[in-house]
């Protein structure tokens, strides 16, 4: 907190926990799919119709569940570089003056007149990533998860798209 007065700007966390978790639990995920894929194999070598359609199924578990844990870890990826790309050019939403309620959540009122800041700033250029972006994370805290992750997505490819024709 010394460090938070002196510098005025707030310590950032250290992510290497969270990191850490994640990749704890991807090792572990894996292990388990590899135990399921195996039980399935040994469903499928009883030869019996009821046996090899189950192992079938089974195997298409962790299958399903790979591609579940890679796009999840892909788009947490693509999340933070454009929250990276955000901070460094000081265009994040600053919400440190809305109230909040005893969960830690934004009050209502204050999450609906941000949010119709922001989709003020969108409309003037919805082809903008960075507007985009911003809109995506009122959403979010306007408590409009669904929409938020529609407009997340919306703006990764608009930032892979700016990215591809800037030639970088």
């Amino acid at each position: 907190m010394a460090s938070e007065k002196t510098s005025g700007k707030p310590r950032e966390k250290d992510a290497r926990p969270i990191v850490w978790l994640i990749a704890f639990l991807v090792v572990a995920l894996c292990f388990y799919f590899g135990l399921l894929g195996w039980r399935g194999f040994g469903l499928i070598a009883t030869g019996s119709v009821a046996g090899i359609g189950l192992g079938i199924g089974v195997i298409l578990l962790p299958i399903i569940g790979v591609w579940l844990v890679y796009s999840t870890l892909r788009a947490g990826i693509e999340h933070q570089q454009l929250a990276r790309v955000i901070k460094d050019e000081g265009r994040e939403l600053d919400i440190s003056h809305l109230p909040r309620r005893p969960s830690g959540r934004i009050e209502r009122d204050a999450a609906d007149e941000l949010f119709a800041q922001v989709k003020a700033e969108w409309e003037a250029d919805p082809d903008d990533w960075r507007n985009t972006y911003r809109i995506a994370r009122a959403y979010d805290y306007a408590g409009d998860r669904t929409r938020a992750r529609e407009m997340m997505k919306r703006a990764v490819t608009q930032y892979q798209d700016a990215a591809k024709g800037s030639g970088s």
